[in-house]
C-alpha cells in the first residue's frame, strides 16, 4: 500500500461518523512529543486541535510549527494544563509525550475523556501506576498504543521473521543487550529560580519538588530518578521490549540488578552511570549492561541486542542487522535502516529529528490507527508496554535492595519482599492522587 492509498484507507476507517477528520490533541510539547506528532500527521488526515505544555514558549513554537505542517494550516487551541484541554471533550486521540513522571495521570484522564492514547514508553515511574493504566484502557474501552516502536523497524520486523521465527539460530540460550552511550548529565550547574515561561509546580506535579536547576529542562530530566527510570527506563525498556516481542516473551521470573554511579560522581544527576541486569526467564537470561563512560565494546552495536543461539548469531539496533551464522549452512545476512527521505522530504530538515526512527514512528502510528480502526489491540499495547515497564521498574529496585526479586505474574508482587512490594507504589506529593488499578 502506498502512501496516497492508506492515507485514503486510514480516512474511511478512522473518520467519525459525522465525516469529518479524526482530532488529535497532544500532551507535551518537547522534543519526542513533536516527532511523534509530526509522523502521525505525515500518515494520517487528522486535524491537531489541541497542545498543551506547562513550558509557554515550547507550546507557542510547537503550535506555529504544526500550523505549517497540517493540511488545514490552522493553528491550534493551547493550554497549559492538561485537564481544561480534556474538559473541552473533543478529541478522538491524545498523545502524551511528557516526562515519564506525568504519563499515568494524563494518560488515565485522556482514555476517561474518550480518546484512544498514543503514549511515550516507559508508559510509568512506578509498577501500580502502569497497572492503573492497564486497568483504565480496558475499563475504557480505549485503544492504548506505547512508543515502543522497535515492534515496528522494518528492518527489525524482517529480522524477527527471517532470522528468529525462520530458525536461522536454532535454540537460543542467552541475549545480551546493551547501552553505551554517553547520555548522563556530567555538569553541576547551581539551582536557580525556574524561568518565568515555565510553570514549574506543574511541571512538578506528583513527582517530589527539587530546587530548579537547568539541568532538568528541557530534556534533561531523565538524569533524576524523581521524574523516570535512568537509564534502564530510557534505553534498556526498548531493546528489552524488542526481544520479548520477537521471542515471544511475557514476564520474566526473577530480576536481579547492581550498578550505581562509579565514575560520573561531579554531577547533580542522580541516575546509575553503570548498571547490569539480568531479566531470568529460566531457560533463558536476557542480561542489560550500560555505562555512560567507557568504550563500547562494538562500536556498530552501542545499542543494541545481541542474540546468541546454537547455529548463530544475531545482532540487532535501530541502524542495522546482522546475522552470522556458526557453520557453513546459512549465509550471513546484512540489513541497514531505509530511511524514506524521498517519500518524506521533510525529514531532512525536521530540527533534533533522528531519522533512523521516522520510519518506524510512522509504521508504529499506521499500526495504532488500524486498531483504532478495527477496535482492536495495537502492536504494543498497553499490556506489552506495562510488562516491559515494571520489569525495568524491578530492575531498579533490585539494584537498590541488593537482591534478586522473584515477580509472581498472577498476583502482582514480588514474592516474599515486603520492602520490595513497599516501592511498587511510591508517594504521589500533594494534592496529586496516586491512581488505584481497581477505578483507573
Amino acid at each position: 500500500m502506498n502512501r496516497r492509498e492508506f492515507l485514503g484507507a486510514s480516512a474511511a476507517g478512522l473518520a467519525p461518523a459525522d465525516g469529518r477528520a479524526p482530532r488529535v490533541g497532544l500532551i507535551g510539547c518537547g522534543w519526542y512529543g513533536k516527532t511523534d506528532l509530526f509522523r502521525l500527521i505525515q500518515v494520517a488526515p487528522v486535524e491537531v486541535v489541541s497542545l498543551c505544555d506547562v513550558d509557554r514558549r515550547m507550546l507557542a513554537e510547537a503550535a506555529d510549527m504544526t500550523a505549517l505542517r497540517q493540511a488545514s494550516k490552522k493553528r491550534p487551541r493551547t493550554y497549559g494544563d492538561y485537564r481544561r484541554m480534556l474538559a473541552e471533550k473533543d478529541l478522538d486521540i491524545v498523545l502524551v509525550a511528557t516526562p515519564d513522571h506525568w504519563h499515568a495521570l494524563a494518560a488515565i484522564a485522556a482514555m476517561r475523556a474518550g480518546a484512544d492514547v498514543y503514549c511515550q514508553k516507559p508508559i510509568s515511574v512506578d509498577v501500580v501506576e502502569g497497572r492503573a493504566m492497564l486497568a483504565a484502557a480496558r475499563q475504557y474501552g480505549r485503544v492504548v498504543q506505547i512508543g515502543l516502536q522497535r515492534r515496528s523497524t522494518p528492518h527489525l520486523v524482517e529480522a524477527r521473521d527471517e532470522v528468529i521465527r525462520a530458525d536461522k539460530l536454532g535454540r537460543i540460550g542467552a541475549v545480551e543487550i546493551c547501552c553505551y552511550y554517553p547520555m548522563r548529565a556530567t555538569s553541576n550547574p547551581p539551582d536557580t529560580a525556574p524561568p518565568e515561561y515555565l510553570d514549574y509546580e506543574m511541571w512538578t506535579g506528583p513527582a517530589p519538588l527539587r530546587p530548579y536547576n537547568a539541568l532538568v529542562h528541557p530534556r534533561g530530566w531523565r538524569a533524576f530518578m524523581e521524574y523516570g527510570n535512568g537509564i534502564v527506563g530510557d534505553m534498556c525498556i526498548h531493546m528489552f521490549d524488542m526481544v520479548r516481542w520477537m521471542m515471544g516473551l511475557s514476564w520474566p521470573k526473577r530480576i536481579s540488578s547492581s550498578g550505581g554511579i562509579l565514575v560520573s560522581k561531579g554531577s547533580k544527576a542522580n541516575i546509575s552511570d553503570t548498571q547490569l541486569a539480568t531479566f531470568d526467564y529460566g531457560g533463558l537470561q536476557v542480561v542489560w549492561r550500560h555505562r555512560t563512560w567507557g568504550e563500547a565494546p562494538d562500536g556498530k552495536y552501542p545499542w543494541a541486542a545481541v542474540f546468541y543461539g546454537e547455529k548463530g548469531t544475531l545482532k540487532a539496533s535501530v541502524y542495522s542487522y546482522d546475522f552470522t551464522p556458526a557453520g557453513k549452512g546459512e549465509p550471513p545476512i546484512h540489513r541497514d535502516v531505509t530511511y524514506e527521505l524521498e517519500e518524506f522530504p521533510e525529514d531532512r530538515t525536521e530540527k533534533d529529528l533522528e531519522r533512523q526512527c521516522a520510519p518506524a514512528i510512522r509504521r508504529h502510528m499506521r499500526d495504532f490507527l488500524q486498531a483504532i480502526a478495527t477496535r482492536g489491540r495495537p502492536v504494543a499495547d498497553i499490556e506489552e508496554g506495562y510488562i516491559s515497564t515494571a520489569s525495568c521498574i524491578l530492575a531498579n529496585h533490585a539494584m537498590r535492595l541488593g537482591r534478586t526479586l522473584e515477580w509472581n505474574a498472577g498476583t502482582q508482587r514480588v514474592t516474599g519482599s515486603e520492602e520490595a512490594n513497599r516501592l511498587l507504589a511510591r508517594p504521589y506529593r500533594p494534592p496529586w492522587t496516586h491512581p488505584a488499578p481497581e477505578n483507573g
